[in-house]
């Protein structure tokens, strides 16, 4: 007797490889493109936020406030400044060649 497997190989092989609608690849691609931008702004801002006063003394813990006050300023302005739309849109084509 002969079992033929052929069909419950091709299910296999349909359910092995997952199916993501284009939607959620291109709302995940944005994410990154602007997490990817707002690394950019980052390096920005600390380069022109030179928040140091020589007349005040530096207080402990400061540099680290000002870290984190960089990081969320990037985070809020990423997605706007039109670094993360070409990123996405220069993506897209060459994924599409």
């Amino acid at each position: 007797m002969k079992i033929d497997t052929s069909s419950t190989l091709a299910a296999y092989q349909a359910n092995k490889t997952p199916s993501i609608s284009k939607t959620s690849d291109d709302a995940k691609l944005k994410e990154q493109t602007d997490a990817f931008e707002a690394i950019l702004l980052k390096f920005m801002l600390d380069t022109s936020l030179n928040l140091e006063n020589p007349l005040y003394p530096k207080q402990p813990g400061s540099d680290i406030y000002q870290g984190m006050y960089k990081d969320t300023l990037a985070s809020h302005l990423s997605g706007g400044f039109g670094y993360s739309q070409a990123l996405f849109d220069w993506l897209k084509e060459q994924q599409k060649g």
